[in-house]
């Protein structure tokens, strides 16, 4: 298995710096990882750092998912324009505790619309939502087009992955959509357990010790 091409290496701390980020995307070079996951500000990136074959992913609505739908779709936009092949945005998670389940389908319609050609994560902060929350969720994720479905922005203090989460996200989308599974896998063990349950990519900012221990 290669797990590299599975993480995106991600830095979203909110003190980081562009020669953080350009450190980032060296390691991720050297270690093989799918893409980066940086910060919209962080776009577009320096001219001397060189992604490769690295892909770059960017957050939108990071990380409370509070904001706008617009403004989400802005965002978006904006990153896509920057630079970003892939989005990473955050739901509205009120409407999910409130069962708004039309507001946040549109939520991520919105989105979806201005990135049409551009790779669309969904996260659902699935630590603080029910299980029936998480599968409808999902449905709204794939009603609206998104290409996965994400656990968790690893801010939140409910958690972040959880297995049993990745395995209803995965039994909910089916093979119509993918998981990616971040927020607390800091070693190999973890991340193979999330992969067994049905997650596809991984969010990892301890990419090199899960794939040393690989």
């Amino acid at each position: 298995m290669n797990v590299a091409n599975m993480i995106d290496h991600t830095l979203l701390k909110p003190e980081a710096t562009f020669d953080d980020v350009a450190a980032l995307v060296n390691e991720a070079k050297e270690l093989g990882t799918y893409s980066v996951c940086v910060s919209p500000s962080m776009l577009p990136l320096p001219q001397d750092v060189e992604l490769g074959d690295v892909k770059l992913c960017v957050v939108v609505g990071f990380p409370s998912g509070a904001v706008v739908s617009e403004a989400k779709a802005a965002e978006a936009a904006r990153a896509v324009a920057a630079g970003a092949d892939e989005v990473d945005m955050v739901i509205n998670i009120g409407y999910a505790e409130e069962h708004d389940w039309d507001a946040l389908e549109y939520d991520i319609a919105v989105v979806r619309d201005a990135i049409p050609f551009s790779v669309l994560k969904v996260i659902i902060e699935s630590a603080v939502l029910t299980d029936e929350e998480i599968v409808e969720a999902c449905k709204c994720a794939k009603a609206s087009g998104a290409d996965f479905v994400k656990t968790s922005t690893g801010f939140h203090p409910a958690g972040g992955a959880s297995v049993e989460a990745v395995r209803l996200m995965k039994e909910t989308v089916g093979d119509e959509l993918e998981v990616k599974a971040s927020g607390g896998i800091r070693d190999a063990e973890t991340a193979k357990k999330m992969i067994e349950a049905g997650a596809t990519r991984l969010g990892l900012s301890s990419s090199r010790a899960v794939i040393e221990g690989f």
